[in-house]
């Protein structure tokens, strides 16, 4: 009798521990997929702040074509009699991708990646494809080597995205790269409008000069004194060159970011296979820009902004992060 008690209450308790591991195991279980589930909101919770950025940047830019009263979206028929601009929207018919590159913000990476999506070139490489190929003509399309009713159906159904920087930023470098710089390929800019600068905007011009002299105070006098409509390619303002109050582009990058919003842009249309390079630069244009700007009096520097104030509204950039001051 006594050893039928012992053996029923070591049932009991192998019960209890059976059901202590079951409870047990429950809740681990419960407990392991709640834990998961967090996990994946989190990661959902980044996606949709990362996309948030850019939603923003569209918002915001939406606003400041009302106040400039530059919205005009979709008016096909103006946008197509402007040839300058569709010469700057390339075109990938692969992945249904519109980019309107902006000289001096990363366009050189971003036509060599075109060249890789649409298979223009044979290599997955980026930066081994050489920038004069990337620039040459006939290496990718444009808006210009379609018809009328092709560039309409373009616009309005493929996705479209740019890149910019800070106006005094890109201007800068502009500067630096095309006129400051004694490269072989900057004397076209030397004999274009270097010689023109040193002989209307030098005090006491030297007819000996080859327009590769040029200082940055004249340089600023000259575009000062020209229409910003005109400019070359290179420090024309942002709004003149891609339109982006006439046009709904559907991401805006920015060069501060280059890195995330390109490949943000890439995996957003489905490009797994290829990454934008990453370029380790020396020096930034960015850490020039107080000493360069430092020799341009107060009334210059008005005048520049006046320029591209346009553009500093539409994509969100001040003085202040910069120069250290705002203007007016």
């Amino acid at each position: 009798m006594f050893n039928l008690r012992i053996l029923k209450l070591f049932f009991v308790l192998v019960l209890f521990g059976i059901a202590l591991v079951i409870v047990f195991l429950l809740f681990f279980l419960d407990n392991s997929t709640h834990l998961r589930d967090i996990g994946a909101q989190e990661e959902v919770n980044k996606k949709l702040l990362s996309g948030s950025v850019y939603i923003d940047r569209l918002e915001h830019l939406n606003l400041m074509c009302r106040h400039f009263n530059h919205s005009e979206p979709d008016d096909f028929n103006t946008l197509i009699e402007n040839r300058y601009l569709l010469d700057h929207i390339v075109v990938d018919t692969k992945h249904q991708l519109l980019y309107c590159y902006v000289p001096k913000v990363a366009c050189t990476n971003w036509k060599r990646l075109f060249m890789i999506l649409t298979g223009a070139t044979n290599t997955t490489n980026v930066l081994s494809i050489p920038a004069t190929k990337a620039h040459n003509r006939l290496s990718l399309l444009t808006l210009s080597n379609f018809t009328y009713t092709e560039i309409k159906y373009l616009l309005s159904t493929y996705t479209k995205f740019l890149f910019v920087r800070h106006p005094f930023e890109r201007l800068l470098s502009a500067f630096r790269n095309k006129l400051e710089y004694k490269y072989n390929r900057s004397m076209y800019f030397h004999n274009r409008f270097g010689k023109y600068i040193v002989k209307n905007y030098r005090t006491k011009p030297n007819n000996a000069s080859n327009g590769d002299d040029v200082t940055f105070a004249e340089f600023t006098a000259y575009l000062a004194k020209s229409e910003s409509e005109v400019f070359n390619e290179h420090w024309k303002p942002i709004h003149h060159l891609c339109e982006p109050c006439r046009i709904k582009y559907h991401f805006i990058g920015k060069y501060e970011t280059l890195l995330s919003d390109s490949n943000f842009i890439l995996k957003s249309i489905g490009v797994s296979d290829v990454r934008f390079p990453f370029n380790v630069k020396t020096a930034s244009t960015s850490n020039k820009l107080k000493k360069y700007f430092s020799m341009l009096s107060p009334s210059r520097i008005k005048d520049l902004y006046n320029i591209y104030e346009i553009d500093f509204k539409l994509f969100q950039y001040n003085l202040q992060d910069l120069l250290g001051y705002e203007v007016g």
